[in-house]
Order: structure tokens, then sequence, then C-alpha cells
């Protein structure tokens, strides 16, 4: 993937997803592809579930962070309601990752979303699909002070 415009731009926090004061933190890096956004990961010994393979919480997390970045990337800071996960293979630890998010449907108060997990050859690992609520505009303001203006500003 061509690196484009970043899409997480203030990472001076404690997000397990994304913040760079998390020492144990994924601190993933968000960028605008087109409609989607992603992000590269390489998993370490630390992400193990079962030997050689990545825990399901885990990916479980990436693809709950991309999707939740594609939804900041509309303009709305929004919490997750649902989530649904399918396992397509066995994630290796160690081994480039790409994770996908995108907006699949914007109503009121729901954004709908869905993330895929690929290895570098493209291979489809994951798959996710959620339900964001977005939060209202006293928390928006409170968390951009934190997280960083989103992209309708």
């Amino acid at each position: 993937m061509a690196r484009e415009e970043l899409v997480n731009t203030a990472p001076d926090h404690g997000c397990f997803g994304c913040g760079e004061q998390n020492p144990i933190g994924l601190r993933l890096k968000f960028h605008r592809a087109g409609d989607d956004v992603q992000a590269h990961f390489i998993p370490k010994k630390v992400h193990e579930g079962y030997a050689a393979m990545m825990h399901g919480g885990i990916v479980s997390t990436l693809l709950d962070e991309a999707m939740s970045w594609a939804v900041i990337d509309r303009g709305h800071l929004a919490v997750t309601a649902k989530l649904e996960i399918e396992f397509k293979r066995p994630v290796p630890v160690t081994e480039p990752l790409l994770v996908i998010g995108r907006v699949t449907r914007d109503r009121r108060r729901l954004v709908e979303a869905a993330g895929e997990l690929r290895s570098a050859s493209g291979d489809l690992l994951a798959t996710a699909s959620a339900v964001f609520m977005r939060v209202s505009d006293e928390q928006q303001r409170a968390w951009e002070g934190i997280y960083g203006p989103t992209a309708s500003q």
C-alpha cells in the first residue's frame, strides 16, 4: 500500500490500539486508502495464543480498531455497540499483516462498519462487522482534545 494521509494524527495517549503512551499497546497507525483506512502490524510472540498463532482477542482488537478509525475518519467519534468476527485462517505471529476498516452504512446515531485482516500475500485471515454508536457532541469535543480533530473539522 502506498502511504496515504495519516488518520490518527494525535497518538500521545494510552489507547491500547493506537496510543504511543501504552507500553504494551499495539501502536497502530492508520492511513487513508480510498474509502478505507489501513494499518500494517507485525504481531510478536507476546500476542500469541496457541503456539505460533495470534490470540483471537488481539485479532478482534485489530479489527475493532480499524473499523473505529474508519468511523472517526468520517468525522464521528463513536463507541463499539456490537462486534462480530469470523476467523478464516490461523493468524501467524511474527509475520506482517494488513488490517483494513471501512464504513458500510452511516445512519443518524449508528454507524455500521466492516473490517478485514490480511496476510502480506493478501490471504484473508479474518473479517468483522460492527455497529458503532456516536457519542454526544459534548463527549466528542472532550475526546477530540485527547485524540485529535476528526476528519469533518
